[in-house]
């Protein structure tokens, strides 16, 4: 089991999915079923379910296993399926695992428990426990945002060392750190480095990172698969054609909703998704849908999205 966990390597966009929803609690199959084909349609190389992006601390561990087993049945082994086990209890982090090893999924996902303060060798003590008591590879997952830890370079130097830890996705959105990251897990090809954030996707692969865990590519996978590829091939002429569009999606529509407080990222993702007719754009309580006027912004911004000619199959919103 240790070999297969240890050899486990991966790169390119991988979207952190969103969890279509029916209502509260209730998943809907048919839009996941919309969604991950678009996304495999578009080229992206595996897919992360129950990630930030996913809703993961909001949904009930029974919709969780919903979402893991669909998910697995809908990808049919078409790219990797990723799966987040990130808690505040490490037992449920376990439960969740073994939901993901005995559906199929081919490796798990985990970010730092949230809540209470833990020290850096604490934390790389917990990732060590995690990763002996698992049966599938295990990526790191730092989001200091959301969990108010952030992984130290250093930790994540060592967690490198631990057997059954594959790679890293960092979400801090600190340019800085991710080259400090690179450059201390430069000796470790086979150890995945991922950002999150797609603004830096592009110059992050061109330094070397694995790839984008890339939120937009739930909408238009094409736009961050040839991204990517731009960049691994050193294409600089594309990479800057098409980051002009990412930066497009990044100032206009991401910003929907920021009059009224931060945008909220995933809701707008949502929104967009089901002006694409691919599902609808329920989330978990406490949110509530945009209103009227927001939900025209978010259609003006879509039909207003400039897409180079060198991006051939980008669909565009009717």
């Amino acid at each position: 089991m240790i070999d297969s966990k240890t050899s486990f390597s991966l790169e390119g966009i991988v979207p952190p999915l969103v969890t279509p929803l029916l209502s509260d609690n209730v998943l809907d199959v048919i839009g996941l079923e919309k969604l991950i084909n678009h996304v495999i349609n578009g080229g992206v190389h595996a897919i992360f379910i129950l990630g930030t992006t996913g809703e993961l601390s909001r949904l009930s561990y029974t919709l969780k296993k919903e979402v893991i087993q669909n998910s697995y049945r809908i990808i049919n082994k078409r790219v990797p399926l990723l799966v987040g086990i990130t808690d505040t209890s490490i037992q449920e982090s376990f439960k969740l695992e073994k939901i993901a090893f005995d559906t199929g999924a081919d490796a798990v996902v985990l970010a730092p428990p949230f809540y209470y303060h833990v020290e850096q060798q604490e934390l790389l003590e917990y990732f060590k426990t995690v990763a002996e008591n698992i049966s599938l590879p295990l990526f790191l997952y730092n989001m200091p945002a959301r969990t108010h830890i952030s992984i130290d370079i250093e930790t994540a130097r060592q967690a490198s060392e631990i057997p059954g830890i594959v790679g890293i996705k960092d979400s801090s959105g600190d340019f800085d750190y991710f080259k400090k990251l690179l450059e201390a897990l430069k000796d470790k090809p086979n150890f995945s480095v991922f950002v999150g954030p797609e603004e830096i996707m592009a110059q992050s692969v061109l330094l070397g990172a694995s790839g984008g865990v890339n939120g937009g590519a739930n909408l238009f996978p094409e736009l961050y698969v040839q991204l990517y590829e731009a960049a691994r091939t050193g294409d600089l002429e594309t990479v800057a054609n098409l980051q002009g569009v990412v930066d497009q999606i990044s100032s206009n529509l991401y910003q929907v909703g920021k009059g009224h407080g931060q945008p909220n990222f995933i809701k707008i993702l949502k929104e967009a998704l089901c002006q694409k007719g691919i599902c609808k754009a329920i989330m978990e309580k406490p949110y509530i849908p945009f209103s009227t006027d927001q939900k025209q912004q978010i259609s003006i911004f879509l039909n207003n999205i400039e897409v180079p000619d060198t991006l051939k199959k980008l669909e565009r919103y009717e």
